[in-house]
């Protein structure tokens, strides 16, 4: 399109030219000819714009991301001249449109009609417009172009989708959700021993067993089950630009999602926590209370005067650590301050699995990782069927 500008416009120059040095017949045909058809074509886009009309619609205004959903697209030419060179752009960054390409050119006698009964799939969890964003109009030489966003745009709210894993690997070695028991979730001795590990707590050491082979030996517990989990996630906001903020928060909840909703189908109980203008907290006790934290999840709202060590730090100073053997963390960022404090926690005995979110170089903190303190680094768009 932008030659045939150029080259009309070379030519309108010199039919000018042509007129003010020699005059004559030509030039001035010339000069008119290519005058009018320039009006002509802008006359006939202003025509195709008042006359224009776009149906969209989707099945609901409430949708959960990476779900499809029916989307209907509709473009008719209902007056009586033709329509050419139409062609839409729709808000790709957070959604798309099944079977819709972004680059085709519709053409309609009077009459016409485009339609398209597909799926739209939104990307991430929030409130954003999709569907058509602005509809660009050419004439029919090419000369003009109007660029336009429709009125009556479409605005889902989308919540976080819930992946129910059947196992969640970087849980193996942490949580005992099969038979087998770990030395904080049971009550009473049994002769049955195992090697020492650090953190085990002294008063269950096998002295004979010990002295016998040589090596610190633990007693093995059994009787009842006594499950202490908490999970505590990021809520902060990192960055202004919705494009970039939406997949992070995103990936946030939909791994803490996926870690409750496993965790309840074992029939374990868990403590959530995270700060929104202070701490908050609740308590998933099987599936029954799942739905209810979810849908107090998918409206949380993060900011970015948000802190996760001072979030950790206000639970350790209002007692929400006492007693606890594991928890579960998932955050974006972690200063100085924070990774100093699941150390030491670690170095207490907890066992702490850390699903840290990001795409930038974590080898400093896997480093880091041991088997009390697990770090496990998931990438903003990685899938987490595979990843967890």
């Amino acid at each position: 399109m932008k030659w045939r500008r150029i080259l009309f416009f070379i030519l309108w120059i010199s039919s000018l030219v042509g007129i003010s040095c020699y005059g004559g017949v030509v030039s001035y045909t010339l000069f008119w000819g290519l005058t009018m058809l320039a009006v002509l074509a802008f006359f006939y886009l202003v025509c195709v714009f008042v006359g224009f009309k776009i149906y969209q619609e989707i099945e609901s205004r409430v949708v959960v991301c990476k779900e499809p959903m029916p989307y209907f697209f509709a473009l008719p030419n209902e007056g009586y001249y033709a329509f050419a060179g139409i062609s839409v752009r729709l808000f790709s960054k957070l959604s798309y449109v099944t079977d819709m390409g972004e680059d085709e050119e519709y053409e309609l006698l009077p009459g016409d009609k485009y339609e398209y009964h597909t799926r739209m799939i939104c990307k991430y969890r929030g409130e954003y417009e999709v569907g058509v964003k602005e509809v660009i109009l050419t004439d029919c030489f090419r000369l003009f172009r109007f660029r336009y966003r429709i009125d009556g745009t479409i605005k889902a709210q989308v919540y976080p989708r819930v992946l129910h894993l059947p196992e969640v690997e970087s849980l193996k070695d942490t949580l005992n959700i099969s038979s087998q028991m770990t030395p904080w979730q049971q009550t009473e001795p049994d002769v049955v021993t195992r090697a020492y590990i650090p953190g085990d707590a002294l008063k269950y050491i096998h002295w004979k067993a010990s002295a016998k082979e040589q090596q610190l030996k633990t007693r093995n517990m059994q009787g009842e089950r006594k499950q202490d989990i908490l999970l505590l996630y990021d809520t902060c906001r990192y960055h202004k630009e919705e494009y970039v903020y939406m997949p992070l928060e995103n990936q946030i909840l939909e791994t803490v999602l996926a870690l409750v909703s496993y965790l309840a189908e074992k029939n374990i109980d868990v403590k959530v926590c995270h700060s929104q203008r202070g701490l908050q907290e609740c308590t998933v006790r099987g599936l029954n209370q799942f739905q209810i934290f979810y849908e107090q999840t998918a409206h949380v709202v993060f900011d970015e005067g948000e802190d996760m060590a001072a979030t950790l730090e206000q639970l350790k100073q209002g007692g929400g650590l006492v007693s606890l053997q594991t928890m579960l963390v998932v955050s974006h960022r972690a200063d100085t301050a924070f990774v100093g404090s699941l150390q030491k926690l670690a170095m207490g005995g907890m066992n702490i699995v850390w699903y840290l979110i990001t795409d930038a170089d974590a080898e400093e903190y896997l480093r880091q990782s041991n088997s009390r303190l697990r770090i496990v680094v998931l990438p903003i768009e990685g899938n987490l069927e595979d990843l967890l």
